[in-house]
């Protein structure tokens, strides 16, 4: 995990929860983690980290993850024993 992925990491634990992390940004926190990302089609991308693959729908229009996302994000994390 580069340092851009840990700070990104450590945004996604911040509360109250942020709402101005990219999505981007979160797909490479994913990469650096070792996680597989699929593109489902149109904004759909599922992350398979662990044993249970996640679904979630990328930002559009904008490119920041929404609040409910980041604590999907964060949930995932946790559950796969990730944490800064």
């Amino acid at each position: 995990m580069n340092s851009k992925q840990r700070h990104v990491l450590e945004a996604v634990f911040q509360k109250p929860t942020r709402r101005n992390i990219l999505w981007t940004d979160i797909e490479q926190l994913f990469i650096g983690l070792g996680a597989e990302i699929a593109n489902r089609g149109g904004s759909v991308v599922t992350v398979k980290m662990g044993k249970r693959p996640q679904t979630f729908h990328r930002p559009h229009p904008g490119k920041e993850a929404p609040a409910y996302c980041v604590n999907a994000v964060r949930k995932l994390l946790i559950e796969n024993g990730v944490t800064p």
